[in-house]
């Protein structure tokens, strides 16, 4: 499941008083299984939504611990951090999910919650890898 966005648009009442129902709903099935990890992704994405970034961190770096070879994983982690301004920790999560198989690149290079790992030098080994990845797929063909 990857982090979807809300910073384009403002939720009304309604959609945040679900919302945080919601919250409520996984953070109670969370407490009896910690390691549920649908719910993680759920809760996880809800929190960003919800501007608790600090608190969808901590769901991520859950995420990892629990699915190491899950890129998708690590890609939220990479947006957990880069939202949370932890940048270089967002360009080794971010390469780490490339490594593990994540391929969405059109998505990357679009993704709000990674705006500002993308304005910073150390993207540019991020894009580095995306191109050599290209290449080698071309050649495969």
């Amino acid at each position: 499941m990857q982090k979807k966005s809300n910073s384009r648009r403002k939720l009304t009442r309604r959609q945040l008083r679900d919302l945080d129902i919601e919250i409520g709903f996984m953070e109670g099935l969370l407490r009896r299984d910690p390691r549920y990890v649908e719910a993680l992704q759920v809760l996880g994405d809800d929190y960003t939504h919800r501007g608790r970034f600090d608190e969808s961190l901590r769901i991520d770096e859950q995420l990892v611990a629990l699915r190491p070879a899950d890129p998708m994983a690590f890609y939220n982690l990479a947006c957990s951090y880069a939202l949370t301004e932890q940048i270089e920790r967002a360009a080794s999560a971010l390469s780490l999910a490339i490594d593990r198989g994540y391929r969405d690149f059109k998505s990357l290079i679009t993704d709000p919650h990674l705006e500002n790992l993308r304005r910073h030098p150390l993207f540019k080994k991020t894009q580095a890898k995306i191109r050599s990845l290209r290449v080698k797929q071309v050649k495969v063909k």
